[in-house]
């Protein structure tokens, strides 16, 4: 068998304007730029993307030229691009279909599921076979032996096979943060090396014959994934069809800063202000700056009071300050609701007060609680009652 070598990558999501910016969907771009420079540097013998070419199924003209434009850099290098179709790049219709298929047409791409037995192959060296991909559990488990019926898939001998597709597999050691759409024994055995996208933390294992392989995306789709690690894997064969995948990290992606913090117990306002320090403190030039406010809030707290629009502006050098506040209201307990409303008036008063006091003990203390308590328990009666004279009093009480 003659040595040979390709390029496996995965989840590029070209096109997709992260935030509304602009700025974004060029760094997808970009991303997609320098893969198609490195790998005109390696001269592999094709390239594998398994899936998520794009993030939309009708991309935009602008990011489509660009697209077209990458393309025929690799044609020209003598590179042939084999696709298979992703979650994000095919629409769930079979009239809508996939942009892929004009790109295959063009002669830009081999699109495999396209193809007469959903295969490519280099006699001396290789065949390669790839599924659609079916969005979900229920298509898949419907769809895909009837595709691999009208398509068998037909490792040969004395070559390198490779499978290819796109879905998260139902392996233990297979994270992401969807259902599994693939089980195991929907795929066959024969090949060395199964090329997956979809799931945008790397993987490697041993999986049948061969080794299960995610790449990766090339750039940050959701905040959670900046610790990735962003580059594509350039996998090398040997004369007798042992693989070998090596890393290549990318340098262009954008540089995500993410910064965690626990809030539990505080007030709104003192979370406005630690927020905005920790954006201060993080701030660099043209990062993207996610600061995640977690913890829960006091009973008397809410989210809403959290001065978001400072938070996001305390970041000058920053692309974008996009706070996530996963932050937790601490509700009344239904048995002091039920409590409240389903016992008598003197009751609902006696209730109100211990919880008033309870909640305000909390930011003013006991005695400016016990006194605020009284104040606000001198309202309940006339608001029921619609006295709209005595609510007036009482509130100008409170406010001495």
């Amino acid at each position: 068998m003659k040595p040979f070598s390709f390029i496996h990558a995965a989840d590029l999501h070209l096109g997709y304007s992260q935030y509304g910016l602009e700025a974004r969907r060029q760094d997808f771009d970009d991303a997609f730029r320098e893969l198609v420079d490195r790998a005109i540097e390696l001269k592999p013998d094709f390239m594998i993307i398994a899936g998520d070419l794009f993030h939309q199924a009708r991309p935009s003209n602008h990011t489509l030229e660009n697209t077209i434009r990458s393309f025929k850099r690799l044609k020209d290098a003598g590179i042939p691009v084999l696709t298979v179709d992703g979650s994000h790049d095919s629409a769930p219709n079979t009239i809508t279909s996939t942009i892929l298929y004009p790109l295959d047409s063009a002669g830009l791409i081999i699109h495999l599921p396209r193809h007469h037995g959903a295969c490519w192959s280099k006699t001396d060296c290789c065949y390669v076979y790839g599924i659609p991909t079916y969005h979900n559990r229920h298509k898949t488990q419907e769809a895909l032996p009837k595709f691999m019926e009208e398509n068998p898939p037909t490792p040969k001998a004395g070559v390198a096979n490779i499978f290819v597709f796109h879905g998260a597999l139902d392996l233990p050691s297979v994270k992401g943060p969807f259902e599994a759409e693939i089980l195991p024994e929907e795929l066959p055995g024969g090949f060395c090396y199964y090329a997956a996208g979809h799931v945008h933390e790397r993987y490697l294992g041993k999986f049948k014959d061969g080794i299960l392989v995610y790449s990766g995306c090339t750039e940050t789709v959701g905040y959670d994934e900046a610790k990735y690690p962003k580059g594509f894997y350039h996998v090398k064969v040997n004369d007798k069809g042992q693989v070998e995948p090596e890393l290549i990290e990318l340098t262009s992606p954008r540089r995500f800063v993410i910064i965690e913090q626990d809030f539990s117990g505080m007030q709104s306002a003192k979370i406005t202000e630690l927020a905005t320090q920790m954006v201060k403190d993080a701030d660099s030039e043209g990062a993207v700056v996610i600061p995640v406010l977690k913890g829960t809030l006091p009973t008397e707290a809410s989210r809403t009071e959290i001065d978001i629009g400072k938070i996001r502006s305390a970041g000058e050098k920053a692309l974008l300050v996009h706070p996530i506040v996963l932050l937790k209201e601490t509700a009344v307990s239904d048995e002091i609701v039920r409590s409240i409303f389903e016992g008598g008036f003197k009751d609902l008063k006696t209730k109100a007060f211990e919880y008033f006091v309870q909640i305000f003990a909390e930011r003013y203390g006991k005695e400016e609680a016990d006194k605020i308590a009284r104040g606000a328990l001198s309202l309940i009666e006339p608001l029921t009652r619609k006295q709209d004279d005595k609510v007036k009093q009482a509130i100008e009480e409170l406010a001495k």
